[in-house]
């Protein structure tokens, strides 16, 4: 008799990522940017620049693990991105050594563009539309 999954909501959509999806996508964060951070990436662009790993979202059977990612300053984006492609393969060994996991996950990274969203919400925030608003309130 098959068992009811815990993280699915009424009508069968699932409720988000589970806690385990959550722990694993951390740990890898956690791997990347120490090996970042120490240079274990031999690229002449990862190593002129610093970048940030915001997040790291897994698939629920942990085979993929997208890494969004952004340079500080949001400059040289493309260029970031190209380089951590061209070292996608030790990337994802070294991550596999680091995160104790049955399968090593294939590895995609993506740009946060999580970064300009908050810069267009402070800015609607700050227009004079909103702000009239907010001086009848």
């Amino acid at each position: 008799m098959p068992r009811k999954r815990p993280n699915k909501k009424a009508g069968g959509h699932a409720a988000g990522p589970s806690q385990r999806q959550l722990r694993v996508g951390e740990l890898i964060r956690h791997a990347l940017a120490e090996m970042l951070s120490r240079g274990e990436v031999h690229d002449d662009v990862l190593a002129s620049h610093v970048v940030t790993i915001s997040e790291v979202r897994m698939t629920a059977d942990l085979r993929l693990a997208s890494i969004y990612v952004m340079p500080l300053g949001g400059k040289d984006v493309k260029p970031v991105l190209a380089a951590l492609e061209r070292a996608k393969k030790s990337i994802r060994a070294e991550v596999a050594r680091s995160v104790n996991l049955k399968f090593a996950p294939d590895v995609r990274f993506l740009a946060d563009e999580s970064f300009d969203e908050v810069l267009r919400i402070d800015e609607v925030l700050r227009s004079p539309h909103v702000l009239q608003d907010l001086k009848k309130a």
